[in-house]
């Protein structure tokens, strides 16, 4: 008897496909609105950012269109529905909830030793984040030089790559890259206020209050997304 290795499917996957097979069998009919991300939620038994990615890898495959303050209709699928990518790799709420649980400690640790001269980069960055916030094209590139500046800071090589991964992730993973471009065109951009609060606990070297700037910020990002998406 041959043994195969077991696959762990990330949850938003086994969500599509379900939804998929009820859009398959016409439990949920082409050119209509699919339930809201609430009810789909507690019928699924899991969060509402599962829910938001679950309908992204569906808009990926062609299944259904996401339609702005409207809600999520499906698609006519004349040549049949298309076949759900399993290596899109995590979802965009996966990478924030790890980020908002990693970045906060190495945000504290950075509180206690960061530099004089990383202080002064990062109020650099900042500045230039609220520079680039003002322009249509913008992909958020100080936003990553902000937090990786922090990472650096925390002077902990492994919390660096860590932090560094995650980026990476973000930035790359089909489904993330298109959630955030989704999220520029609407106009959302890094919360200066947050950042600003962030590096005002660092400067004044409060690893308690780093943690809970960092945590904050974070959190809002994902009640924002929510929200507005």
């Amino acid at each position: 008897m041959q043994i195969q290795a077991v696959k762990v499917q990330r949850l938003y996957l086994q969500v599509a496909e379900q939804l998929q097979d009820l859009i398959a069998n016409g439990v949920f009919e082409a050119r209509k609105r699919l339930p809201s991300e609430r009810d789909l939620a507690d019928q699924f038994g899991v969060s509402r950012p599962t829910i938001r990615e679950a309908m992204i890898a569906l808009e990926i495959a062609g299944q259904v269109e996401v339609r702005s303050g409207s809600g999520v209709y499906v698609l006519d699928q004349r040549d049949g529905p298309a076949q759900i990518a399993r290596d899109q790799g995590p979802g965009p709420f996966e990478i924030l909830e790890a980020r908002r649980l990693i970045e906060g400690e190495t945000c504290a640790l950075a509180a206690e030793r960061i530099s004089d001269e990383q202080l002064q980069r990062l109020q650099q960055i900042l500045q230039a984040m609220e520079q680039e916030n003002q322009r249509d094209d913008a992909a958020e590139q100080a936003d990553q030089q902000f937090h990786s500046c922090i990472a650096e800071a925390a002077g902990n090589s492994a919390l660096g790559a860590t932090v560094g991964w995650l980026w990476d992730l973000r930035n790359k993973s089909e489904i993330s890259t298109r959630f955030h471009q989704r999220v520029r065109e609407e106009g959302i951009r890094p919360i200066i206020a947050d950042h600003r609060a962030i590096l005002d606990a660092l400067q004044r070297r409060n690893a308690r209050a780093a943690r809970k700037a960092m945590n904050n910020h974070l959190q809002r990002v994902i009640d924002h997304l929510l929200e507005n998406q």
